[in-house]
């Protein structure tokens, strides 16, 4: 169809005034950038330099080598697998993120409509009387009652002379960018919650059970020191400070079975189950999971490539850029480019015959001329919105940097603790083999043989603590460096 342009501007101006606003249209409004690598070589200062020693002999931190997605595979644990199998799967908080992308993604391709001519349809009947001894006839015919069928195509666009529709388009498209990585942060947060509540788990039944069988020995050397006294051998005070100690061990369990079921429940919650629901993982032990022998660090001046809350900042701010260069087309003439065409009959049959057709065409401008300085305050405060967000930006930054060299000395002070919790139960297992052949022999007592299992039992149960927290830090440490691999950016057309 052809729209029809009257102008009293000669051709030539007319090319003129287009091309100079195309040319505005390129220069209008901030155009963003993406913020460069930060020139960081380590995560930790040269004195407390962590990530170039190995965490342990049986554990390396590997920098410059990178760090698999699917970390969690580390642990070498299918049930473990399972569970993050299922919270991906099931979680209604993954689940909510994934709709926002959707959402997100479906309004930026939504927002690229705004490139083309809208076109419509419009039909409409209507019966009609004319006062003919007041006004002169519509109808040729002169009848003062007739019906008037009207039928026609509308078309209208707003050509992107300044920019506002391409910089509406970048806002969308960036806010979706901006769901797709709060999508793999929120994916990143439950697996690592997922790994975290199982390896507490483990750690708690092996708490648990290392202080029932605590329980047991000083129950047995309770009995042995009552019935001592009771013969006059023994000493009441020794058998008060056995009660004592019974009682205090008794009182260490229900804080520990209380944190166990709570963490079951969190876990339940996590695969997307109901907390009373029974789950086969509840047999996953400590000797089940493999400590990661290599951790890759990757390289430090990359992380901001393969968090997903710096990429999501980053997104933010890209929006935000381009919200301000909508603010500031928004200052300048808006062009509208409007026409249509149809048939207007008395009846349906005469529709579209020749002499019925019509059409019109016309092109507006508006520009508003006083607005007491709302347009020009609206883009001020755009342009302060990119300040906040470049500011959440660097401290996305900088929070990632953190939380990397806070697991990194988590890890290391977790592997000494471990080594010396090592140490100690090797000592106080080698005590018990020794307390053991002399109560063979005759040469210890009873007791002693006791004191020196609970010895070891405790120095079990310490152990335990330690391992949990060695393999939580490990796994704190992968999540904190986002597995190394960016994730696919959101489609937006």
């Amino acid at each position: 169809m052809r729209v029809p342009i009257r102008c009293s501007m000669c051709r030539a101006c007319a090319v003129g005034l287009a091309a100079a606003a195309l040319g505005l249209a390129a220069c209008v409004g901030p155009r963003f950038h993406r913020p460069a690598a930060p020139a960081v070589q380590h995560y930790v200062p040269p004195a407390e330099r962590t990530e170039s020693l190995p965490a342990s002999p049986d554990q390396r931190l590997l920098p410059g080598s990178e760090a698999p997605r699917e970390w969690w595979h580390e642990f070498r644990s299918a049930d473990l697998d399972r569970l993050v199998e299922a919270a991906q799967r099931a979680n209604p908080n993954l689940q909510a993120a994934q709709a926002a992308l959707h959402q997100a993604v479906e309004y930026a391709r939504a927002q690229r409509a705004t490139f083309w001519p809208s076109v419509g349809v419009q039909g409409n009947a209507s019966r009609d009387r004319d006062a003919l001894q007041v006004v002169q006839g519509t109808l040729q015919s002169g009848a003062p009652v007739y019906t008037l069928f009207n039928t026609q195509a509308i078309v209208s666009f707003v050509p992107d002379v300044f920019g506002m529709n391409r910089h509406l388009v970048e806002s969308a498209e960036a806010a979706a960018e901006n769901a797709a990585w709060q999508r793999e942060a929120t994916s990143l947060t439950l697996t690592g919650n997922v790994v975290t509540a199982a390896l507490q788990i483990a750690g708690l039944r092996a708490q648990i059970e290392a202080t029932q069988k605590l329980l047991e020995l000083q129950r047995d050397s309770l009995s042995i020191q009552r019935r001592g006294e009771s013969l006059g051998a023994g000493s009441g005070v020794a058998v008060l400070a056995q009660e004592s100690a019974l009682a205090a061990t008794a009182a260490s369990l229900p804080p520990l079975r209380l944190q166990l079921e709570q963490t079951r429940h969190w876990l339940s919650v996590l695969t997307g189950r109901y907390p009373q629901e029974s789950w086969a993982e509840d047999a996953l032990t400590l000797d089940q999971l493999v400590l990661p022998a290599d951790v890759p660090l990757g390289v430090p001046a990359k992380l901001v490539e393969h968090r997903p809350d710096v990429r999501a900042a980053e997104a933010a701010l890209h929006g935000a850029t381009a919200q301000a260069g909508v603010a500031t087309a928004a200052l300048l003439p808006q062009i509208e480019i409007t026409g249509d065409i149809g048939s207007t009959a008395t009846s349906l049959g005469t529709l579209f015959q020749s002499g019925t057709g019509f059409w019109s065409g016309a092109v507006s401008l508006s520009q508003v001329l006083f607005d007491a300085g709302a347009a020009r305050h609206r883009r001020r405060a755009a342009l302060a919105a990119v300040d906040q967000a470049g500011a959440q930006y660097r401290l996305a930054v900088l929070g990632a940097y953190q939380n990397v060299a806070d697991s990194l000395q988590a890890l290391s002070a977790a592997a000494e603790t471990q080594l010396q919790c090592e140490i100690a139960a090797r000592t106080a297992r080698q005590t018990l083999d020794i307390v053991q052949r002399q109560a063979e022999l005759g040469a210890e007592s009873y007791l002693a043989l006791i004191e020196a299992q609970k010895a070891w039992f405790q120095a079990q149960s310490a152990l335990a603590v330690a391992r949990t927290q060695r393999l939580t830090s490990t796994a704190a440490l992968f999540q904190a460096l986002a597995g190394n691999a960016p994730a696919a950016s959101a489609p937006a057309h």
